[in-house]
């Protein structure tokens, strides 16, 4: 099964000047930079920033990205039994997954450990980068098989862009050129783990296209495309990618005890868990209010209706959250990096947790019954949030590669988009 996965890459502008590479080198002439993304798929994150990645590179006119899921592609039997260990640590022995983290989580790059983490997809890699010669390799999750490696193809430039809010260790890697983080906190903490403060950029977390412009209000119409009452406010429930969220049913029976609310609940991928809950709620005397949905593209449409988000706290779902303002409560964070990432939000002041069903329903309760605790928590979470964290990784990656900054030039949409060939690079560059 190939898992190898390309934008799309049709003929390329030529470049007419010489373009300098980060180690003195220049750029071969005639095509397009390369780009290569090495993901995951634990969990939907990892892939959803490469995405981001790649389209705001397209709308820079850069077309040649190349995804890679590593663990897929060099050792397919082991990703998959790993991916399972993961997805059922949630309901089986969470605490154990949670200790390992917060064990290995000071590691450091040198040691056997490290190395021995590092050295999966390393055969693999070199195939592909001796195949595809990327002019950049970057990573949304920190396997780094590449920079580990000697004798292998070495990319002018490579980067790693850091998809939470807590700092686990198996991110920093001497191997990485630039590194991509959500926050100022991140930042300081690499600081302090001995990484060049210019090598660090603060980013935020790499989020889909729609939510720069996402912003929480009420629009009728796109309420009622969606099936919602104009007239309720709206507490939108995500489980994340596969959906995974235990003791959401009995949530909902408490939350639709209250008249004047609707909930919708977004399940990902998890369609046993969608077809059940709907035939839970289909008798209940106020099922109408109780909105069920499978996996949901646009959520930054769904974000923007609601008045509060539930979820587990993964940092994409987070990153989502923030830059649309919509307050957050975390349920039943995992732990490991979910706990850390709820830490940090709640003591930033732009989340609530709950661990049960009860708790859920009454930090909901208690925000909805205090309208300007509402507001502050939407704007201080805008503040920190970054919806242009795709853009700025985009445009830091051409400004390593060709000096490009978008105050000086402007790279138009590129051709598959609208946009004309002749538009694809600024004049400078031609």
């Amino acid at each position: 099964m190939k898992l190898l996965t390309r934008s799309i890459e049709q003929a390329s502008p030529v470049l007419p000047a010489p373009v300098s590479s980060p180690d003195g080198g220049s750029l071969e002439l005639g095509r397009q930079p390369k780009l290569m993304i090495l993901y995951a798929s634990y969990g939907e994150g990892h892939l959803q920033a490469a995405k981001a990645i790649r389209d705001s590179l397209v709308q820079r006119g850069i077309h040649r990205t190349v995804l890679v899921d590593l663990m897929a592609e060099a050792h397919p039997l082991l990703n998959e039994l790993t991916r399972k260990i993961y997805r059922t640590s949630y309901t089986i022995l969470p605490g154990v997954y949670g200790w390992v983290y917060d064990l290995t989580r000071p590691m450091k790059s040198n040691t056997l450990f490290a190395a021995w983490l590092h050295s999966f997809g390393r055969s693999k890699l070199r195939k592909l980068l001796q195949q595809e010669q990327p002019d950049v390799l970057l990573h949304t999750f920190p396997i780094f098989a590449g920079p580990a490696s000697r004798g292998l193809f070495r990319p002018p430039l490579t980067g790693a862009v850091v998809t939470d809010y807590d700092l686990h260790r198996r991110w920093v890697h001497p191997g990485i050129d630039r590194y991509y983080v959500a926050t100022d906190d991140m930042q300081a903490e690499m600081r302090d783990a001995g990484i060049a403060p210019e090598r660090i950029c603060v980013t935020g977390i790499p989020v889909r296209q729609g939510f720069e412009k996402c912003h929480q209000h009420s629009d009728r119409e796109q309420l009622l495309r969606y099936d919602l009452d104009p007239t309720l406010p709206l507490v939108l429930i995500m489980g994340g990618g596969s959906g995974i969220m235990n003791g959401i049913t009995a949530a909902c029976s408490l939350l639709l005890q209250q008249p004047d609310l609707q909930i919708a609940l977004v399940c990902g991928r998890n369609e046993a868990f969608a077809s059940e809950t709907r035939r839970h709620f289909h008798t209940h005397p106020a099922g109408d209010r109780l909105h069920v949905f499978g996996y949901v593209d646009a959520l930054h449409e769904l974000m923007q209706l609601a008045s509060c988000l539930v979820t587990k706290p993964g940092g994409l779902t987070l990153a989502e959250g923030l830059a649309a303002g919509v307050p957050l409560v975390l349920y039943r964070p995992m732990p490991g990096q979910e706990r850390r990432n709820a830490d940090f939000l709640i003591q930033k002041d732009v989340a609530a947790a709950a661990g049960t069903p009860a708790e859920l329903a009454d930090e909901i309760l208690k925000l909805f019954a205090d309208p300007e605790r509402l507001r502050e928590r939407s704007h201080r979470q805008m503040e920190l949030g970054k919806a242009d964290g795709a853009i700025r990784i985009a445009d830091d990656l051409l400004q390593r590669l060709f000096g490009y900054t978008d105050s000086e030039y402007h790279f138009s949409p590129s051709f598959d988009q609208g946009g004309h060939m002749d538009e694809l690079y600024p004049e400078a560059l031609r």
